[in-house]
């Protein structure tokens, strides 16, 4: 069973204040850490997320990217 990205351990990231999301949101904001990773997938850039979604700053999304890419290392 593959093991999930240990989001506490970013430090762009946290739980949702209200809870509803499993994976998180970028801290400070209620914007969801997957509408990036869905972003990204449909080709939108880091930069124009950040501009799509004003709750989360480039530099979390960077940050957030980062951590995934490393935690997928480590799992692989």
């Amino acid at each position: 069973m593959p093991r999930m990205i240990d989001w506490p351990t970013c430090t762009a990231a946290e739980r949702d204040p209200e809870g509803v999301n499993v994976t998180g949101v970028f801290r400070g904001s209620r914007v969801p850490i997957g509408a990036l990773f869905e972003n990204l997938e449909d080709g939108v850039a880091v930069g124009e997320f950040a501009q799509l979604f004003p709750g989360a700053t480039l530099a979390q999304a960077r940050a957030v990217r980062a951590h995934a890419a490393h935690s997928a290392l480590a799992i692989a």
